[in-house]
């Protein structure tokens, strides 16, 4: 299927490494001018030129720092100035540290907050003007399979991640007329350097390793398997394009069929 996204500007947030980096390079196959940022210049870099050698799309980045609204608008300018104005955003954030109610103070609920929670509406904001004025676009947050079920010990990312689904549906209802669809894609056990982070810590703990706790992981999900970051890429891309027309408002789990819920 062509997902008409060649010559469309999308930005990508968080896309030096892991579902950012991955989901980046989706689009860029799509054909997309695809503006990375991050934090690190030299993978940002890396991203980039290996994006420019598989022969698809035109990729840019932004060093920056999602925290700071002065970093967001900069990167907001210089995808105008590059591309034009951004048709899709692709928010996504790394995830706040695990643990559980007693091991945070008010500095680090604080923390989480401005990472996964602010630093969104701050990026919406700075493109939704762009938008309304080009008669459309997409927007996907990245939440996570906390939004389905609570995980155990991560407890700073249960009530933020789960905060998108309210923001989401509010900005659903307001600017669906103008042509500005939004969604969230909330990955289960995708295969990433956090992943494995998480995993060691959780292992660790448990006294096992990791890869025995993996491997007990898989059995737990349908597919058998964690997921891939260009599979997670694969629902942004269609999500984020022209493609999609009507599907909005939504969580769509990417998790291999693990979350019982409905």
């Amino acid at each position: 299927m062509d997902l008409e996204l060649t010559g469309k500007t999308v930005l990508v947030l968080a896309s030096s490494q892991g579902i950012g980096e991955g989901t980046a390079r989706v689009f860029a196959r799509e054909g997309a001018n695809v503006v990375m940022f991050g934090r690190s210049e030299e993978k940002l870099a890396k991203a980039r030129q290996q994006i420019l050698e598989s022969g698809t799309g035109r990729a840019e980045y932004f060093v920056g720092d999602i925290l700071k609204p002065e970093d967001i608008t900069e990167l907001v300018a210089y995808t105008v100035k590059q591309f034009g104005p951004p048709f899709a955003l692709f928010n996504n954030t790394g995830g706040p540290p695990p643990g559980g109610f007693s091991a945070f103070d008010d500095a680090a609920w604080q923390s989480a907050y401005e990472l996964t929670l602010l630093s969104y509406i701050r990026t919406i904001r700075a493109v939704i003007p762009h938008m309304v004025s080009a008669g459309g676009g997409r927007v996907v947050n990245v939440a996570s399979s906390s939004t389905k079920a609570a995980i155990d010990n991560l407890i700073l990312s249960n009530v933020f991640r789960t905060s998108l689904l309210g923001l989401t549906k509010s900005l659903t209802a307001e600017f669906g007329p103008q042509g500005i669809l939004f969604n969230i894609l909330s990955p289960g056990k995708i295969s990433t350097e956090r992943i494995q982070i998480t995993d060691g810590k959780k292992a660790e703990k448990l006294g096992i390793k990791k890869e025995v706790l993996q491997e007990l992981n898989c059995r737990e999900i349908p597919l058998g398997r964690y997921g891939t970051v260009d599979e997670f890429g694969r629902m942004a891309a269609f999500l984020c394009s022209p493609t999609n027309t009507y599907i909005s408002g939504q969580n769509v789990v990417v998790d291999g069929g693990y979350s019982k819920v409905y």
